[in-house]
């Protein structure tokens, strides 16, 4: 761990988090969600977080780390399709990543979400975070449309719409 990074961590507040993600970006979140699933069977979960506990940070995990700890918390797993998709935010390491269930893993790739996160990363860069999210939801919604798509209204909402804001 670098001088840098523990500094980021300790140094960031959750104020950072509600100004980066206001309760307008995050209820456009939940909205782009909601419409997301109508059109596919697959669930949509997305946590943002400051930065990681002190412990964390002593033991050097990453952000892919604590995203799959996230995944497994939140049960994304848990999804009848094996269909769930996490994006998480760790705000302290301008970090994005996205975890995805085995079922439409298999069917996209890693590379498909590491472009995903690198085009998100890009409008986060530029302080467009609502922007951002939103780009992330439309491109996840196309991936479970082409793969998992529905016959009417969407299959059912396995998890909540809300973005999880971690303390």
């Amino acid at each position: 761990m670098t001088l840098k990074r523990l500094l980021s961590h300790l140094c960031i507040t959750e104020r950072a988090v509600s100004k980066a993600f206001s309760p307008s970006c995050l209820q456009a979140v939940e909205h782009s969600i909601a419409s997301s699933e109508q059109q596919h069977t697959g669930e949509i979960q997305f946590a943002v977080e400051s930065s990681l506990a002190l412990n964390a940070l002593l033991a050097k995990q990453t952000p892919r780390e604590r995203a799959l700890e996230v995944f497994s918390h939140l049960r994304v797993w848990d999804t009848e399709l094996n269909n769930g998709v996490l994006v998480y935010v760790l705000l302290a390491d301008h970090a994005i990543e996205i975890v995805a269930d085995r079922g439409i893993h298999r069917a996209v790739g890693p590379q498909a979400w590491q472009a995903l996160c690198e085009a998100v990363q890009s409008e986060f860069a530029k302080r467009h975070y609502t922007e951002g999210c939103q780009l992330a939801i439309q491109a996840i919604t196309h991936l479970l449309v082409q793969h998992f798509p529905c016959q009417q209204g969407g299959g059912p909402n396995e998890l909540p719409n809300t973005p999880v804001v971690l303390g």
